[in-house]
């Protein structure tokens, strides 16, 4: 993989991804319970596949999902970083963060720390103006880190989810952004 600038809160360490990344990777992606909010849990080629797309993405644009770790407890708990989106819709082409933790990492606000150090480089390094997020109407963990995070959500810009076919129950998304100046805000996200 492309070399990848590294970010480092006070608990987790934003990284590039490495071989051994695959297995915890896959054990995670294989968890329903992480999984819950997605069409479905995926395979190791599958997880293969997109630790491949990310670092695609990393080499071309410059920033991606990183792998996150606790330096000194855990190598890998997951990821978050920033995305462009692989489908269209009315608010695309944008940059999207994102997160996937395994579970045993649930509940101690490291997503919240790391998706502010990530929300925090998109606007100061790549100079984004605003930064988006989506998740089924239903994932309300998310949703919250999303708040905490200073997010809002955007009603009248929820989506149907263009890769998910009509009738799925996954299908509807709800969408929250903020914006640059809405982040540096005292007591919003940074």
């Amino acid at each position: 993989m492309a070399s990848v600038v590294e970010i480092r809160t006070p608990r987790v360490l934003l990284r590039g991804w490495r071989s051994e990344d695959l297995d915890p990777f896959a054990e995670m992606s294989a968890d329903p319970e992480v999984m819950r909010h997605f069409p479905s849990t995926l395979t190791r080629a599958e997880c293969a596949a997109m630790i491949e797309r990310i670092g695609r993405h990393f080499a071309e644009r410059g920033f991606g999902l990183w792998a996150a770790g606790l330096p000194g407890v855990a190598p890998f708990i997951g990821f978050v970083g920033l995305a462009v989106p692989r489908f269209e819709a009315a608010f695309t082409p944008c940059v999207e963060i994102g997160w996937r933790l395994a579970r045993a990492h649930w509940g101690h606000g490291y997503v919240t720390e790391a998706g502010r150090a990530a929300l925090r480089h998109g606007f100061t390094v790549l100079e984004l103006d605003q930064i988006y997020s989506f998740t089924v109407p239903a994932n309300l963990r998310s949703r919250a880190v999303m708040e905490r995070l200073g997010l809002r959500h955007s009603p009248h810009e929820d989506f149907d989810h263009p890769a998910l076919p009509e009738g799925h129950p996954m299908r509807r998304h709800v969408l929250y952004r903020i914006r640059r100046e809405d982040f540096f805000t005292p007591g919003a996200g940074a």
